[in-house]
């Protein structure tokens, strides 16, 4: 097993090189073309941080109001885990919305 991985390893060292290589008549993008393109991708990256952000923060409300309905003492314990969990949720977002930005540039 190892010498197949110590092969493949190798191979790919060796060839990676001639799979990125790219002649210059091959490019045709102009600067407008790839500006559209980018900020296509960042409105679908920024798009689909949004979805799953806003569905990580549902379920974690609902688990945590879940808990503290079963168990009422509970509260305190429950409350202030779920908040450090939604800012990290909600960092998450905002650090999609920032390299969605970047990568327009």
């Amino acid at each position: 097993m190892k010498v197949k991985t110590i092969l493949m390893t190798v191979v790919g060292v060796l060839f990676t090189g001639m799979a990125f290589a790219q002649e210059g008549a091959a490019v045709a993008h102009t600067a407008s073309a790839t500006l559209d393109l980018a900020g296509l991708g960042a409105g679908l990256g920024l798009g689909l941080a949004a979805i799953g952000g806003a569905l990580g923060q549902g379920k974690t409300a609902s688990s945590a109001l879940e808990g503290i309905a079963r168990n009422p003492a509970a509260a305190d314990k429950v409350f202030t885990p779920m908040i450090i969990g939604l800012a990290l949720i909600e960092s998450l977002v905002l650090y999609a919305f920032v390299i969605a930005f970047l990568k327009i540039k």
